[in-house]
């Protein structure tokens, strides 16, 4: 099993008048190898997951995976709402030869840990892959709690988490509950540095896009007013933004229902990133 820890970036998926922009995505891809980012996530949350069909996710992962060496881990979301899809998507990514899977907690549906506990080991016993919990309770309303994740590590196939709370005790208390061998990833930028202190493995990152030194040297504090801008609306609309003006993509077009980073937000954001040197 390959390693995965390091700063991990959570890949947009860019796009260009309706389209994935695959000139955009190698140029974004080559950008981060040369600043040694540690592996990718493809169809994550920042990719616009829900927008993608099926061929356009699968053919992403093969472009990004030809295109990575062998040291970097390359990670396939597969989770959604509905338990029989996650085993789907994450056979799939069986098939394709993703490092692991990332599997979000059940959004909209609300399910009792006890339904947690049981869609988690479904998808996790239907591959022999690794499967990467992750907690995210902003978005899936539902959270992980600690005794269904202690639970969940007992399964031979589920080998971490990436907890996006925010929320540093909890991420002590899963290191603590769950032991070394459980890898623990970040799923949020701005806490990043605590996190680790904590004996965090490392971090699923957005900010990584457009600061992947800083977040491997851990540098949050000195960034923090840009790594905050870039969450000031849904993610990745502001990040879509940033890439835009460092010139990484042709556009910062999204799919609806997301829209670009409106006149005034983009002004504060130009600001910060000609303040941390990132654009003229």
């Amino acid at each position: 099993m390959k390693t995965i820890q390091g700063v991990i970036t959570a890949l947009i998926t860019p796009f260009k008048e309706g389209a994935v922009d695959y000139a955009s995505l190698e140029k974004l891809i080559d950008f981060q190898l040369e600043n040694g980012i540690d592996g990718f996530v493809v169809n994550g949350t920042t990719a616009e997951s829900p927008t993608l069909s099926e061929t356009e996710r699968r053919q992403i992962f093969q472009f990004v995976q030809k295109r990575i060496p062998p040291k970097c881990s390359l990670i396939l979301g597969t989770g959604s709402n509905s338990t029989e899809k996650s085993v789907q998507e994450s056979q799939e990514a069986e098939k394709l030869g993703a490092d692991a899977c990332l599997v979000v907690v059940p959004y909209y549906n609300k399910p009792p840990q006890r339904g947690l506990l049981e869609h988690f080991k479904k998808v996790a016993s239907s591959v022999q892959i690794p499967v990467i919990l992750y907690n995210v309770p902003g978005r899936t309303i539902t959270a992980l709690e600690l005794e269904t994740i202690k639970k969940l590590s007992e399964h031979p196939q589920i080998i971490g988490i990436k907890e996006a709370s925010g929320n540093i005790e909890f991420a002590d208390q899963i290191r603590i509950t769950c032991g070394k061998h459980f890898v623990l990833l970040s799923g949020d930028d701005g806490t990043y540095d605590q996190f680790m202190k904590v004996g965090g493995d490392g971090v699923i990152s957005v900010a990584s896009h457009i600061l992947p030194q800083a977040m491997k040297k851990q540098n949050i504090a000195e960034n923090r007013e840009l790594i905050d801008e870039l969450f000031s609306e849904a993610n990745p609309i502001p990040l879509k933004m940033a890439l835009y003006l460092m010139r990484i993509i042709q556009s910062p077009e999204l799919r609806l229902p997301l829209v670009t980073l409106g006149a005034e937000k983009t002004e504060k954001l130009q600001a910060l990133m000609k303040k941390a040197g990132l654009i003229r």
